[in-house]
This record gives structure tokens, C-alpha cells and sequence, in this order.
């Protein structure tokens, strides 16, 4: 059984995983990696960015709608409990 070197040799000096490895295929294939790393590094800082504006932007308007809703409720319970006029509940 001939060893890898002799194997090599019979290739005019180069493996055969030297030879693929300067195939086209394995070309794209780095390309390819190399774009896929691009954009999985750009989607990560998009989700970071997304991600902090929504906590610093609509997190508090989310509290500040529910506490209105609450005083809204609670006015409307003491209007009932006065015995006041009562009004329509507003959506």
C-alpha cells in the first residue's frame, strides 16, 4: 500500500486536499462563510439597536398608557361609589 507522500507525488507533488482546497468550489465556500459571518455580525447589531429603542422608548409609554387606564378605571369607580353622574367608560 503506497504511504500519502507517495500518493502526493503521483499528483505532480501536491494532495489531493491541496488541490481541492484551490478549487473553485472551496473559493465560494470561503466566500461564502466569510459573507454569512458579515451578516450575522450586521443582524446581531440590528437586534442589539431594535432591542435597546424599544426598551428605552416604548417601555415607558406601555407604563404610562397602563397607569392612565388605572386612574381612568378608578375615577370612574369613585364617580359610582358618589353616587355622581356616571360616565360612558372610555377605550
Amino acid at each position: 500500500m503506497p504511504s500519502s507522500s507517495a500518493l502526493g507525488k503521483r499528483d505532480g507533488g501536491d494532495g489531493i486536499l491541496a488541490a481541492l482546497s484551490r478549487s473553485q468550489v472551496a473559493a465560494h465556500g470561503r466566500e461564502a462563510a466569510t459573507m454569512a459571518k458579515k451578516l450575522l455580525r450586521s443582524t446581531g447589531k440590528a437586534a442589539w439597536i431594535a432591542g435597546t429603542t424599544f426598551l428605552v422608548l416604548v417601555v415607558p409609554l406601555i407604563i404610562e398608557m397602563d397607569r392612565e387606564q388605572q386612574l381612568n378605571e378608578l375615577e370612574l369607580q369613585q364617580q359610582t361609589l358618589l353616587g355622581g353622574p356616571t360616565a360612558a367608560p372610555i377605550k
